[in-house]
């Protein structure tokens, strides 16, 4: 039996009420690869259900080892990489099918063009816009980095861009938004405190008056209105817990003598 051409990963945690839409929408691929959390609701069901294999983990060992995970279970020529809240939409769908097509000799991966909804609102500047992510590759020429957060796709080879966008369902509401923000500061905060970043009041101040001059002047996040407000504010308070946790974690390691 020839071996799949696009293989579909995803890894999950509690998602029941997003891994249909997601599965569904890459229903033209071959394989479909989810690696869970050990989620208490019915996730690892769905998708098998929508015909996934599901491998189940008691651990968490951040998100570029659970991806990876999941990608050295995949089998296919080719691999797509997207996260439960995400969608693939029919034109991006028709670019990835093209791309394979082409055969060999042509880039080792693709990045798509990301669009987010922050608390219901489609975001089409400041940081969030364009978002380029690079989640389409070659299995054997590509593997993701070791990031407990922010992980990213290493590849080997040339990098195109893809037509059509990849829907971004996140932070349904502000609790949803808050909740993720301080999980992700905290985990980005513990891995740069490791490495000896340092942090600090000053530190935390500096980072977030920058993040919100780039997202809502620099990069236009004003012309969307109060959700770019609401949104330049977000990613500004992230990265002023960030820098503040980070000088706290500084403090918590023992001291070399």
């Amino acid at each position: 039996m020839p071996a799949p051409q696009l293989s579909v990963i995803v890894i999950t945690k509690n998602e029941a009420s997003r891994i249909d839409a997601c599965l569904g929408s890459v229903a033209f691929a071959d394989e479909w690869i989810v690696v869970d959390s050990e989620s208490s609701d019915d996730t690892a069901e769905r998708a098998r259900r929508a015909g996934a294999q599901v491998f189940s983990f008691p651990d968490w060992p951040g998100f570029g080892a659970q991806k990876q995970r999941a990608l050295d279970r995949a089998t296919g020529r080719w691999v797509l990489a997207i996260d439960a809240d995400e969608r693939v939409t029919p034109e991006l769908a028709v670019s990835i099918q093209r791309a394979m097509a082409a055969g060999e000799g042509g880039p080792a991966a693709y990045e798509l063009s990301r669009l987010s909804r922050f608390d219901g609102y489609w975001i089409h500047h400041g940081d969030w816009y364009p978002d380029r992510v690079l989640r389409l590759f070659r299995r054997d020429q590509a593997r993701f980095s070791a990031d407990r957060v922010h992980e990213r796709v290493i590849a080997e080879g040339p990098i195109a861009r893809l037509d059509g966008e990849l829907l971004h369902e996140t932070m349904p509401t502000l609790d949803d938004a808050i909740a993720k923000m301080n999980r992700y500061s905290s985990e980005s905060a513990a891995e740069r405190a490791a490495r000896g970043q340092r942090g600090g009041l000053a530190a935390a101040i500096g980072h977030a008056a920058w993040a919100f001059l780039r997202g809502y002047v620099l990069r236009f996040g004003f012309l969307d209105g109060a959700a770019g407000l609401a949104l330049a504010v977000y990613v500004a308070e992230g990265s002023f817990w960030r820098y503040l946790k980070i000088a706290e974690l500084a403090r918590q390691l023992p001291t070399k003598r």
